[in-house]
């Protein structure tokens, strides 16, 4: 199943320099037009974590991991033209797309997760993808916790602060 990205999570493993890490969790991910938007506002804010992003995009690189992508068909634009005006664009787009194609969703927003939830749509964040991580031995538990606590000391607002907590 192919998976989107939203900016949550891509910000949340960027801040720590672990993009590879999520890599290494998926392959290949999808990133929405719109998320990658944000992306460029957030250096242009000076979140200079995402310098390099666009290195790892394909077009722009031709083996790019991130492979961008936009609504497609009449279908996805009535889901991207329907979506609640709550929801940031990249998360709107990502959500339509997901629908649209039956694709998994990696987002960290509450009110995204809680859309994905109405429309069907699987969903993962974060704290998902650090535990798949730690299942297929790509890191420790404890490294797993220390990159937790490092993605919080950087505005992560994550809900548990041990991933002992999740029982993994």
């Amino acid at each position: 199943m192919n998976i989107l990205v939203n900016t949550t999570v891509l910000s949340n493993f960027a801040a720590v320099g672990q993009l590879a890490l999520l890599r290494s969790v998926f392959g290949t991910l999808y990133i929405a037009q719109d998320v990658f938007e944000e992306v460029q506002v957030g250096l242009e804010e000076g979140y200079t974590f995402y310098t390099g992003l666009e290195s790892e995009i394909h077009p722009f690189r031709k083996d790019g991991w991130l492979h961008l992508v936009t609504v497609e068909g009449q279908e996805e634009l009535a889901l991207l033209q329907s979506m609640p005006r709550k929801l940031h664009r990249g998360e709107a787009m990502s959500l339509a797309i997901a629908k649209g194609r039956g694709w998994r969703f990696l987002t960290d927003d509450h009110a995204a997760r809680n859309k994905a939830d109405e429309l069907g749509i699987p969903k993962a964040g974060t704290l998902a993808v650090l535990v798949r991580a730690i299942e297929g031995a790509l890191i420790t538990l404890d490294q797993g916790n220390a990159l937790l606590r490092e993605m919080i000391a950087n505005n992560y607002q994550s809900p548990v602060t041990d991933l002992r907590e999740l029982g993994s």
